[in-house]
């Protein structure tokens, strides 16, 4: 793919820019301006298809437990609910931005719907959790189609100046809205229509973005735009899928089976594959030279930490909500609030400290924010108190906040203007390659944590023995845990969710301290990296003639 050295990156997203938005410079003629108000409907068509899909990523996770008791699935299919749109979606980010460079935005935005709205279909009408899942997966793809191509519309219609850091202010206000009102908007769907609404409302905001599509936005393409690496993205999407097959799996298969090993090895296999054809590709998905700048590195190494440790608290927290506190759907969407409106705030706050501090300080400061406030929750989780869980998470939005526009930045500050594309590829596919990864492990940490703190209590308890099983298990974990207690006698239905409510409450606390520790270790891994980078480069500049 070709790239031009005159598009920005906008400053603040939930998945920035990807490597198609950089080719429109070499167009042969420049396209003919458009008017304010077509350029203005254009730009409210775009960020509407953005915030559809921001929606739709975060708002399934409040339905989860009402999925898990309709279909009386187990905790690992639930998992898949999420983590089959989110590999889909980050395998596919970067070959769809090159189908939108070649065959053209427009063309691919009305592709991206109509697979879109054909996935929510299957969602809304799936017979099982498989057929759920896999339609989950239908819609990943989609969701890269329509993003790729939704900031590449933006990217070609505004161009320099005013408009266009207008143009990215409201894209970026749109997408921050839709991050904060999704799980209220889940709730609500959830408790009062039914989980399957979540999906059906898609399908008429589909259409009516498809007739705006049509008549308000031209096509443009990019005719130097190079072959798109399928071989590359087919051996990092199944290396991703596999990896998390392997991880979700442990929790029926164990860590040490031989599937588990299996899966895993694979998955290496794969991702040794992907790496060694990306290093003699002439046309690359990811060019692998980027990660010999080791500022570079540490900015990746920052984007994988939020991602993985703050992000991925949008599929758990609703989870914990329902589970441990018994809160319904529309309360643990109120309950997510203080979490999402402090990850609104964050960029401003960075934007105060940036003025006092380096790039490398607010990324060390955001991944330290999130450290202290992941393990701030894993100690307030057993308590009952919800306050303390609302303070504690406000201080991993902060943390989130401040990273979502940093972490980016910092990124396009490592490379040249005409590698920003591919830079900013790289940044998207890490992003939510750590999601579904987090969603993996962390997943894998609360249900191992939950069964060995439940089992022992519920066995010490007379007449609950013969009603504890891997089924009883699974749909605990899953928030099924009205179902799972059906058939334990009456009187000791309450204390046995009780134990259970409190088991995962433990589950959940070794979880977050897991993502406490890793975004610590990430925080020194970027201040090594960078701070030495920085060091180097300040050295080498004092020992110059003109810097004495």
């Amino acid at each position: 793919m070709q790239h031009d050295t005159s598009i920005e990156r906008p400053p603040h997203t939930e998945a920035n820019a990807e490597a198609n938005a950089d080719a429109d410079a070499h167009a042969p003629t420049p396209p003919t301006p458009l008017s304010r108000s077509a350029a203005n409907f254009v730009l409210a068509t775009a960020s509407a298809t953005c915030a559809l899909i921001i929606l739709d990523t975060n708002v399934v996770a409040v339905s989860l437990p009402s999925i898990a008791r309709s279909f009386h699935a187990s905790f690992a299919d639930v998992e898949w609910v999420v983590s089959a749109y989110m590999v889909a979606f980050a395998s596919c980010l970067l070959p769809a931005g090159g189908l939108a460079d070649r065959l053209g935005r427009k063309k691919m935005l009305l592709l991206g719907l109509a697979v879109f709205f054909l996935a929510s279909l299957g969602c809304a009408i799936a017979p099982s959790v498989l057929f759920l899942n896999i339609s989950r997966a239908v819609k990943g793809v989609g969701a890269a189609l329509l993003l790729t191509s939704a900031l590449a519309v933006i990217a070609n219609t505004f161009h320099e100046g005013a408009p266009r850091a207008r143009a990215w202010a409201i894209w970026g206000m749109c997408m921050g809205l839709a991050t904060t009102i999704a799980p209220l908007i889940g709730g609500v769907i959830t408790q009062w229509l039914g989980w399957r609404w979540i999906f059906l409302l898609n399908l008429p905001v589909c259409i009516a973005l498809v007739v705006a599509v049509h008549y308000s936005i031209r096509e443009s393409r990019n005719p130097h735009a190079g072959p798109t690496d399928v071989a590359g993205s087919t051996l990092f999407g199944l290396a991703l899928a596999i990896g998390i097959w392997a991880l979700i799996g442990t929790q029926s298969d164990g860590w040490t089976s031989w599937a588990t090993a299996a899966r895993f090895a694979a998955s290496v296999v794969l991702l040794i594959a992907f790496l060694s054809l990306e290093r003699v590709r002439a046309h690359a998905m990811i060019d692998l030279s980027l990660f010999k700048q080791r500022r570079f590195v540490a900015a990746v190494l920052a984007m994988f930490g939020y991602a993985a440790c703050a992000q991925v608290m949008m599929t758990f927290l609703p989870l914990y909500l329902q589970n441990a506190f018994g809160f319904s759907a529309i309360a643990a969407g109120v309950g997510m609030l203080p979490f999402a409106i402090c990850m609104i705030l964050g960029p401003r706050l960075g934007a105060v400290l940036s003025q006092r501090f380096s790039s490398t300080a607010l990324l060390v400061l955001g991944l330290a924010l999130i450290a202290v406030g992941n393990l701030l929750t894993a100690f307030v989780a057993q308590d009952a108190r919800f306050v303390l869980i609302a303070f504690a998470t406000c201080v991993t939005g902060l943390g989130a906040g401040v990273l979502n526009g940093d972490t980016q930045k910092a990124i396009m500050a490592c490379v040249p203007a005409h590698r920003t594309g591919m830079a900013s590829g790289i940044s998207t596919t890490t992003r939510f390659t750590a999601i579904v990864m987090s969603v993996g492990v962390l997943g894998a940490a609360l249900a191992a944590r939950t069964r060995t703190t439940l089992e022992p209590s519920l066995l010490s308890m007379p007449g609950v023995h013969e009603h504890v099983d891997p089924d009883f298990m699974s749909r605990v974990l899953a928030g099924d845990a009205a179902q799972a207690v059906s058939s334990i006698p009456q009187d000791l239905r309450a204390a046995v969710l009780a134990v259970a409510r409190e088991s995962f409450a433990s589950g959940f606390a070794s979880a977050l301290c897991i993502a406490g520790i890793v975004a610590a270790c990430a925080a020194l891994g970027v201040w090594m990296l960078a701070g030495r980078a920085y060091g180097r480069a300040s050295t080498a500049a004092a020992s110059t003639p003109s810097a004495r």
